[in-house]
C-alpha cells in the first residue's frame, strides 16, 4: 500500500529580525482563512499560539499521495512568501515521491528566510532498519 505520511511545524515571522514587522495581524488573518479551507479526513493543519508567537502544525497519514500533498505544498509556499522570516521542517515519506529519497526513507522540507529546500533525512532513514523491521 502506498501511504503518504507527513509531520511538520513552522514558526511564523514577517522578517528574520522580528515576527511582527507591522502587518502580522493582517497576515495571520489571511493564514487562518487559508488553513480553515483545509479539510483532510486523516490529517490536520492548525495555527497555534505559544508565548505570543504563532506556529503552524501539519500532520497526516493517508492511503496515497493526493490532495493533502498539494495542500501542504501550497500552504508552505504561502507561509514562505507572506512571512519570509518563517522557519520550520516538514518530514514526509511515500514510496511514490518523485524527488529523492523515494521508497524507504523520509525527506525533509526545510523552510528558512523565505526559501524551502528539500533535504534527505539523516535521523529516521532508511526506515528499515532504523524504525522498522
Amino acid at each position: 500500500m502506498a501511504m503518504y505520511e507527513f509531520h511538520g511545524w513552522f514558526g511564523i515571522a514577517e522578517s528574520a529580525e522580528e515576527s511582527d514587522a507591522g502587518s502580522l495581524d493582517e497576515g495571520i488573518g489571511e493564514l487562518r482563512a487559508k488553513i480553515s479551507e483545509i479539510d483532510w479526513s486523516t490529517g490536520e493543519a492548525a495555527l497555534k499560539v505559544h508565548n505570543g508567537e504563532y506556529f503552524v502544525l501539519v500532520n497526516g497519514l493517508v492511503n496515497r499521495r493526493r490532495d493533502e500533498a498539494e495542500d501542504v505544498d501550497d500552504l508552505l509556499r504561502h507561509i514562505a512568501t507572506r512571512f519570509p522570516g518563517s522557519w520550520g521542517l516538514l518530514y514526509e515519506r511515500s514510496p511514490d515521491m518523485e524527488i529523492p529519497p523515494g521508497q524507504g526513507a523520509f525527506r525533509v522540507k526545510v523552510m528558512a528566510r523565505g526559501a524551502i529546500h528539500v533535504r534527505l533525512d539523516p535521523f529516521l532513514s532508511p526506515v528499515r532498519p532504523v524504525i522498522e523491521d
